[in-house]
């Protein structure tokens, strides 16, 4: 999310302080993408109205993008600090465990589906029967 400026500086995504109303999300996004950060909240108060949406993006957002006087985000800052507790690494380990399990099966489908013994429509009313060559006596 870096993007070179004129002067050779690197234009980064941040939460702003000046014109931010909440957490400064959406004025850090404006002025990173040029546009006015009101048609951002707009957009994410309409968001809001079908199912919530919008906060939820909000939320995201303002975990993920990191303030302009820090060099982290707060989810990142989480990480770094519990590193070395044993109940994230327990959890990164379950994590990791779950995530080779789901991608390391075979032939795409996970799920087999069970093979029929007989031919299912064997006793169906309408089902055609053997024919026997044998001429009848």
């Amino acid at each position: 999310m870096n993007e070179m400026m004129t002067n050779g500086s690197v234009k980064q995504l941040r939460r702003t302080r000046n014109g931010k109303v909440i957490a400064g999300v959406c004025s850090g996004v404006g002025e990173y993408v040029g546009i006015d950060p009101n048609i951002l909240r707009v957009g994410l108060a309409i968001a809001s109205l079908f199912g919530g949406l919008g906060v939820g993006i909000y939320a995201v957002a303002w975990l993920l993008i990191p303030a302009d006087d820090r060099n982290a985000s707060i989810v990142q800052d989480l990480i770094d600090k519990n590193k070395d507790n044993p109940v994230w690494l327990d959890a990164k380990s379950k994590a990791e465990k779950g995530w080779a399990k789901a991608t390391n099966h075979q032939g795409g489908n996970s799920y087999q589906y069970p093979r029929p013994t007989s031919d299912p429509y064997a006793h169906h009313p309408y089902a055609q029967q053997p024919k026997n060559d044998k001429p009848a006596v």
